[in-house]
This record gives C-alpha cells, sequence and structure tokens, in this order.
C-alpha cells in the first residue's frame, strides 16, 4: 500500500483505536451468525431523558432506537456515493438497540431505519439494486442457524413499501449470504441443503452427512425455479479445508463448502465463492459444469503467494479482468489480518496476481462475514463483517473514512450507495417544554433523502394551524424552538428551494405523532 500524507500512526491517534483492546481482534473466536437476542424490551418514551450510550433515541421515534455510527475522517475527504448501507445485529441480550436495517449518511446520522427484531427477522444482505427498471431497497431476513439462514429475500421500493418477497422453490429455502437480482428481474439465490454422502476421503463416515450448497435462479414475478445447481454434483467433499471434527452426523451435519456470494459473467455463466474451500467455482448456467477453479486445492491458476486466500466472502467481477474480493484470512488465521482484495487475473495464460489491497490501519482480523466493494474512482469500501467497522479506502490504499458501531453490533455486508427515499408514510413529530418559554418541536421524516427545512405550525386548534417557526434540517431529528404554546401543532417538511413535501398530522402536546 502506498504511503499518504496521513500515516497510519496519526490515524491511529486521531481515531482513539491506539491500545490493544483495539489493535487486536475484538472478539477472537466469536460466532458473528449465532442467534441474536429475543427483544422484548419497550421503547423509551417522550418522558424519558436519558439516552443509553450508543443509541439513538429520537422523541418523534421513539419506537426507533438503531446503534450509532461513530465516524472518523481523515484529511482526505471521502467520496460519493453518498450513503451507507448497513443491517446492524445486536447480540447482547442487555443491548438497548435494535437489529435493523440502516441508511446513513457519510457523518453516521441516520437516513431511514427499519428494526427488525427476533428470532425470524435477523437482517442481512441489505443493498440497493434495479428491479423493473426501478431502484429498490433489497435484503435478506430470516432465522440464523449453525452459520448459515432460513428466510427470504425482500424488495422495497422507494416509498419504502413492499414490492416483493421472493422464496427459493424445490423445497429449499433461501439462506443469508446472497439474494442479487439480475437484469432479467430473476434472482439469484443460495441455501444450504443437508444430505447424505461419502466422507471417506476426510477420515469421516462413509454414510456421513453434510450441507450441500445449493444455487437456484428463481423467477421474482412467477416464483418459478429457473436454474438449479447442487456443488455435490461438482465440487467434491475432499476440496474443503474445514476440519470435520465432531461433525457429519444427521444431528450435525458438515458444511464443507459454505457458498457465500454470487456473480453472473458476461457469458452467461456465474462465479460462486465458497469459503471452506478457498476458491471461486466459475459454472456454467446451460450445463451446471465447473469451468474454473481459482485458488484452492484444485485451482485451475497459478496463483502467486501474496494473491492468495482464504474463508473469503463478496467475489466480484470487475472491467480490466480484475475480481475483487473480501479475504478474511481468519477462523483459523492463514495470514497477519484481514483485507479488502482486488485480483488481476490472466485467463489466457491462466495466472493471478494482487492488484490492490485495503488493508485497516488496525490490522482487523474479521472471524467471518464481511464485503468489498470496488468504487469508481479505485477506492474500495470494506465491511469488516464480524467486526464493528467499516471504512472507506482512496485508490492508493489510504483510508478515508472509518465507522464504527459499539460493541458488539456488526453487520454482514456494508455498502454505499447513491439513494432517493420518498416515504409514504407522513412526517412525524412531539412537543416538548423549553426552559426559555413556549415549546420545543422535534421533527422527523424517516427515509426521506430530500427534506432539508422544517416549517412548524401551531394554533388553539387542528384547524387554525398557522406558521410559527422555520428550521434547517439538523439530523434524523431537527429540534426547533417555538414561541408559542399552541397546544396544537404541525409540521412540514421542505426541499431545499422551499417546496412542500409532506406535512405531518397536527398533534396535541403530550399526544405522539
Amino acid at each position: 500500500m502506498a504511503d499518504g500524507d496521513l500515516s497510519r500512526r496519526r490515524f491511529l491517534r486521531r481515531a482513539a483505536l491506539v491500545g490493544a483492546g483495539i489493535a487486536v481482534p475484538l472478539t477472537s473466536g466469536y460466532v458473528g451468525y449465532r442467534l441474536p437476542r429475543d427483544d422484548t424490551a419497550s421503547a423509551p418514551t417522550n418522558d424519558e431523558l436519558t439516552t443509553p450510550p450508543g443509541v439513538h433515541h429520537f422523541r418523534s421515534r421513539p419506537d426507533l432506537r438503531p446503534p450509532k455510527l461513530t465516524i472518523t475522517e481523515t484529511d482526505k475527504p471521502p467520496a460519493k456515493p453518498e450513503y451507507l448501507f448497513l443491517s446492524p445485529k445486536a447480540y447482547q441480550d442487555n443491548s438497548p438497540s435494535q437489529p435493523g436495517f440502516m441508511i446513513a449518511d457519510r457523518r453516521g446520522r441516520p437516513i431511514w431505519f427499519l428494526p427488525r427484531e427476533g428470532h425470524d427477522l435477523v437482517p442481512m444482505d441489505f443493498k440497493r439494486q434495479t428491479y423493473q427498471g426501478e431502484p429498490v431497497l433489497t435484503w435478506w431476513q430470516g432465522r440464523v442457524l449453525a452459520g448459515y439462514g432460513e428466510g427470504v429475500g425482500v424488495i422495497y421500493d422507494s416509498s419504502y413499501q413492499q414490492v416483493a418477497e421472493v422464496r427459493m422453490g424445490n423445497g429449499k429455502k433461501a439462506d443469508l449470504h446472497e439474494f442479487l437480482i439480475t437484469e432479467d428481474d430473476t434472482a439469484l439465490l443460495i441455501g444450504y441443503h443437508a444430505t447424505q454422502a461419502d466422507l471417506s476421503s476426510i477420515d469421516g463416515p462413509g454414510d456421513g452427512w453434510v450441507y450441500a450448497g445449493i444455487v437456484q435462479e428463481v423467477d421474482i414475478a412467477s416464483g418459478e425455479v429457473l436454474f438449479e445447481w447442487d456443488s455435490l454434483d461438482h465440487v467434491a467433499v475432499e476440496e474443503t479445508y474445514h476440519e470435520l471434527g465432531d461433525r457429519g452426523t444427521e444431528e450435525a451435519p458438515f458444511d464443507y463448502i459454505h457458498l457465500n456470494s454470487i456473480e453472473p459473467t458476461a457469458d452467461g455463466g456465474l462465479v460462486l465463492s465458497a469459503r471452506n474451500t478457498w476458491a471461486l467455482y466459475k459454472i456454467s448456467r446451460s450445463t451446471g459444469e465447473v469451468e474454473w477453479r481459482l485458488n484452492g486445492r484444485k485451482s485451475d491458476f497459478d496463483v502467486e503467494e501474496l494473491a492468495q486466500f482464504s474463508w473469503q466472502h463478496d467475489a466480484r467481477l470487475h472491467s480490466g479482468d480484475r475480481i475483487a474480493l473480501f479475504d478474511n484470512s481468519s477462523s483459523p488465521p492463514q495470514g497477519p489480518h484481514s483485507r479488502g482484495l482486488v485480483l488481476k487475473v490472466d485467463y489466457q495464460r491462466r495466472k493471478v496476481s494482487v492488484d490492490q489491497e485495503f488493508v485497516h490501519p488496525a490490522r482487523l482480523r474479521a472471524d467471518n462475514q464481511g464485503s468489498m466493494q470496488l468504487l469508481e474512482h479505485g477506492g474500495a469500501l470494506v465491511g469488516w463483517g464480524s467486526q464493528p467497522y467499516t471504512s472507506e479506502f482512496d485508490s492508493s490504499g489510504e483510508i478515508v473514512l472509518d465507522s464504527q458501531f459499539p460493541e458488539p453490533d456488526q453487520s454482514y455486508r456494508a455498502r454505499t450507495f447513491d439513494w432517493t427515499g420518498r416515504p409514504a408514510e407522513k412526517p412525524a413529530l412531539a412537543v416538548g417544554p423549553n426552559k426559555a418559554g413556549g415549546r420545543t418541536i422535534y421533527a422527523s421524516w424517516n427515509g426521506s433523502t430530500e427534506v432539508e427545512q422544517w416549517r412548524v405550525l401551531a394554533g388553539t386548534s387542528r384547524s387554525s394551524l398557522k406558521p410559527v417557526a422555520l428550521a434547517r434540517r439538523s439530523g434524523f431529528e431537527t429540534a426547533v424552538v417555538v414561541n408559542n404554546d399552541g397546544p396544537y401543532f404541525a409540521v412540514i417538511a421542505l426541499d431545499d428551494d422551499g417546496k412542500e413535501l409532506a406535512q405531518s398530522d397536527p398533534i396535541k402536546e403530550g399526544e405522539e405523532g
């Protein structure tokens, strides 16, 4: 990585990362896929003034308790896209924050948050995609089991209304690792299927049990399965690097392959990432055959030592014969740290070298999960999986933005996109006292990316409201002091030109809006 104006030592000092508690893995061996807490705690009320550390509290939306993002910026400004897309998961039983899906700006302020609490709603793989020619939000939600999931893919439109719910067919259940919409408005999904297999080649029983990796292409509109691929038909169990241990029984099948990403190719094929074989597989959609293996025990490519990876996630194809992925290299460790990795592939000579790598100054090691998004300017957004960090790097490999959830919150993947949200729901408000007299109005509109100003209305009745204040938006929730006793209030969301976008319902002081 090239040296930059901002040294790693200076960054560490600014980020307050100096110390053994951060410079080493925070949760070595921590199983990030385990079931989340069963959160039945009640939301705080408007009368509660104490905010738990690391958690947002909004008077106008007391039902929302997203974790706070701590942002550390460097001298180099981060590039666009404008928003971070994260799916925080709160695993501690006593955590006051909620798991869910979050769009945040580059200052760490929530733009949109959708809580997802309960064992059947674990949030994963949140991103912007395109469906039927329109930008949409997509994610996976469901139950998390032993390193995999059983659930559904969900599609929301730009007004945050559900468009579709996508399931696997043929008796399979969609896994948490991938929900990818193609240009043909089909969905590519992964499933884990317990089945019997001969494990004698890895010193296991001849009548053992494994999780086969299933890939399906499903027509979103009809649910028809257009393509299905079973790893056991094409990838032998002996390709695994995963230790069998006491697994391989019907009660505890052996996860020999652990598929975790799918990427379409220009010629109609698919590139699959398999964590437990340390390999990428290009497969034919027409025959299902493996056309090549990259890395792993049976690689068809000569992979230079620095380009070799292990326990990887999120492999994506890019122009210039490049492949970007997140190299966990952990659990058990195979290298000094995790990294975002860009490979240069010579398909004719079958050689692979390092094009770029992105390493956190604290040398983070992610035991599981993780993501790597190569950006247009040549930099990257790296999600550190089981670690609570998301980092943006410039094209030279220098970090320009670092965000951190409160421990032990984490996000399976992290993405950055531009987004325009126009919520179907109305703005919300709450009314509180002000020590100097009058009232403080708290205004918010969950998901709006266009509101820049708030106009406050007040009156003695719902039908007699008049403008009493105008204020610039200051975050998810904006507090506006008004010299008026109401007791009825409403707010109007305005764009930067003063155009009215939406108006809240009027409320009387003491009511929730």
